[in-house]
């Protein structure tokens, strides 16, 4: 007789929960999820609002090199499941995906709910069994327990997947109350804070009331010395977007240690100041300053009015870095994701927990963090299938 599979649970139905599962289930175990949630995947059905950004075409170096101090952590999963695996594995569910002309990589139906529906058709095939409405509360001696309406349930399955999620859009499902449960069993996680955020900036009231929610684009962002193309949104507190968010992690823990941080903008990231000035002498001689700027530089009324914002005289040198001092960082709660988590001294090379031996952890609960542009989809697939292929090999 062949022995009886193995059964695990995964607690946490987002995407790496639901890789993970897809992964064992495929190779005859059995697997159960559970979430406490009503239904799964509510982040990733929320990221699909925006076309569902699975991942990156850009080098496989510099896209692990996304992953900043974290990149040698992460680089195994990564190269073990490729960004043009993730590709191939959503073809094979039907959402073939295209390249953007950012390089980003997305289904071409521009949304999550046709891959999910039918990744859960897939599952469903496979025998996943989900339990929803199911809270985790940690474990009482070796069995893992969950409240379930006014209920207590507990399982003792062979092996445990947590896949909690970090504490962002906690109204989705991940609040981050999995930590203080993991550090009473001896886990040493980093304290959570936000990631892929917005930061305030003490605008004037006019130019708050008048231009909140205008885009800047194209422009270029520079950070200690680094420079992110891309563009940003004024905001009435201040600005956010994909280029802000490359810069982040590391306007979040100046703010942090000084109170604020400087951000340069350049708002033609096309020209060099050479050429900003031949295009301006270019100009009517009886135009308006503003209209010189609209007229031969082609700048928005938006960037006219930050050039006017910061009190200084507008040349060239101030069009290639206008100075945006940020004040605050955005909470957690509205951050798009978050960083902190458990520190990978408290895992093996597998993801398992040192402290809980069997247990094992992927996805946003470890610490790391990423900028938006695929990165977090990526790393939280990738984790999944590391460990699923860890998991498989010391079930047989």
């Amino acid at each position: 007789m062949s022995p009886a599979p193995k059964t695990i649970a995964v607690v946490g139905a987002g995407p790496a929960g639901l890789m993970l599962a897809d992964r064992l289930s495929a190779s005859g175990h059995s697997v159960d999820i559970y979430d406490r949630m009503p239904s799964v995947a509510r982040k990733f059905l929320m990221a699909g609002r925006g076309g569902l950004n699975l991942t990156h075409s850009e080098p496989l170096a510099a896209f692990i090199g996304r992953y900043g101090n974290r990149s040698a952590q992460i680089k195994p999963a990564i190269e073990a499941f490729t960004p043009k695996d993730l590709r191939d594995w959503a073809d094979g569910l039907g959402a073939e995906t295209f390249v953007g002309s950012s390089g980003r990589v997305f289904p071409k139906a521009l949304k999550a709910s046709p891959l999910l529906r039918a990744w859960l058709k897939r599952l469903e095939a496979q025998g996943v069994r989900f339990h929803l409405r199911h809270a985790w509360t940690g474990w009482v001696d070796n069995a893992l327990t969950f409240t379930h309406g006014d209920k207590t349930v507990e399982v003792t399955p062979d092996i445990t997947v947590l896949a909690l999620g970090g504490a962002s859009w906690p109204k989705l499902g991940s609040d981050g109350g999995w930590t203080d449960i993991l550090s009473a069993r001896g886990v040493d996680i980093a304290p959570l804070k936000a990631a892929n955020m917005g930061f305030t900036v003490m605008w004037s009231d006019h130019f708050r009331d008048r231009f909140a929610g205008e885009p800047l684009k194209p422009i270029a962002l520079t950070y200690e010395g680094r420079v992110r193309k891309g563009e940003l949104m004024l905001t009435r507190h201040g600005i956010e977007g994909g280029a802000v968010y490359a810069h982040a992690a590391a306007l979040r823990d100046t703010i942090a240690r000084k109170g604020s941080a400087t951000l340069l903008v350049d708002l033609k990231p096309e020209l060099n100041e050479a050429q900003i000035v031949n295009k301006l002498s270019r100009g009517a001689k009886n135009d308006s300053l503003s209209n010189k700027l609209r007229k031969t530089l082609n700048l928005s009324p938006a960037a006219i009015a930050l050039l006017r914002e910061t009190g200084q005289e507008i040349t060239p040198a101030l069009i290639k870095a206008v100075p945006v001092t940020l004040t605050g960082a955005q909470s957690l709660d509205r951050a798009i994701s978050s960083a902190g988590g458990i520190r990978f001294d408290a895992l093996t090379t597998d993801f398992e927990l040192k402290a809980l031996p069997g247990t094992y952890a992927i996805g946003e609960m470890l610490d790391w963090e990423a900028p938006t542009g695929g990165y977090l989809l990526q790393a939280c697939f990738s984790q999944a299938v590391w460990t699923a292929r860890a998991i498989l090999k010391r079930l047989a």
